[in-house]
């Protein structure tokens, strides 16, 4: 796939998801502004990235906190100054949050995980979609998760907010279809990231025996590789993604590579999105 014409903000791109989305956006031809909250391993990133860069395509990083509004802002303004194409957003930064029972846990520790996981990706969204109304054109990825489709106990502020983004992202997509400007979620799939070393510290007794056992499996099995999230965000940052809008894609499960054949009945369908399950959808005649 061809990002050659494009250029990405990448949001918590200085680890983890975000570093490997960073580098297969570089390695498809897209120029990049990387931010994170840590700029010392942002400057490590960028370090890495630029001899994978395409005719000297730009590869800049900027410290920004996308729970700030006028961080968000900022991050905008400097992409316009030195991304020329830029054409795509990806929402990565997140974090779990506090885990164990919602009426344990610490109230302000929840509320910053909704902060950075919600209102992070809307700001970066608001911030954004002006620029990409003007240009007719655009893409907007955001990262979701399991805990958007299942119930996730103990990890309540994570559960809420991606579930959260998923709606937000098909209500979006249906604001912005006339502005040619196409938004869709990625589950990445279990990873062994940061998230998955805090889980593991917290304990089965905050984060519960099933989980925390599952985790350790993870931990054990190696979890999804990044590359498959990764590959996915450059599918949708891509042309050929073109009209495909309003989705929560598996980077594991779903075959998503072969989605441009099937965009028309795709289009006409609720496939890949959040819906209120009736009796009738279980065969069940209530």
């Amino acid at each position: 796939m061809d990002l050659s014409d494009r250029s990405a903000i990448v949001t918590g791109a200085n680890q983890g998801l975000g570093k490997a989305i960073a580098a297969e956006f570089v390695k498809a031809g897209a120029g990049v502004l990387l931010t994170a909250r840590n700029e010392e391993l942002l400057s490590q990133v960028q370090d890495e990235l630029r001899p994978l860069a395409h005719r000297a395509r730009p590869v800049e990083i900027m410290r920004a906190d996308v729970s700030d509004p006028e961080s968000c802002r900022a991050v905008v303004a400097r992409a316009k100054e030195v991304l020329p194409d830029l054409a795509v957003l990806v929402n990565n930064a997140g974090v779990y949050g506090p885990k164990g029972a919602i009426d344990d846990v610490d109230w302000g520790e929840w509320v910053q995980a909704v902060q950075i996981n919600l209102f992070g990706t809307v700001l970066m969204c608001r911030a954004i979609i002006p620029l990409l109304r003007r240009k007719g054109y655009g893409k907007i990825v955001n990262l979701s998760g399991g805990g958007a489709t299942a119930p996730l106990p103990r990890v309540s502020a994570y559960a809420a907010s991606k579930a959260a983004v998923v709606r937000m992202t098909d209500t979006l997509a249906e604001e912005l279809k006339d502005a040619h400007v196409d938004v869709n979620a990625i589950a990445p799939g279990a990873l062994n990231t940061r998230l998955l070393d805090e889980v593991l510290e917290a304990g089965p007794e905050k984060v519960g025996k099933q989980f925390y056992e599952r985790s350790l499996k993870q931990q054990k099995e190696g979890g999804a590789p990044l590359e498959k999230g990764a590959k996915l965000a450059v599918f949708l940052a891509s042309a050929e993604s073109d009209g495909i809008t309003g989705r929560l894609l598996s980077a594991v499960w779903d075959d998503w590579q072969k989605l441009p054949s099937r965009r028309e009945q795709l289009g006409k369908s609720d496939v890949y999105t959040l819906r209120r399950i009736v009796p009738e959808d279980r065969g069940m005649k209530w």
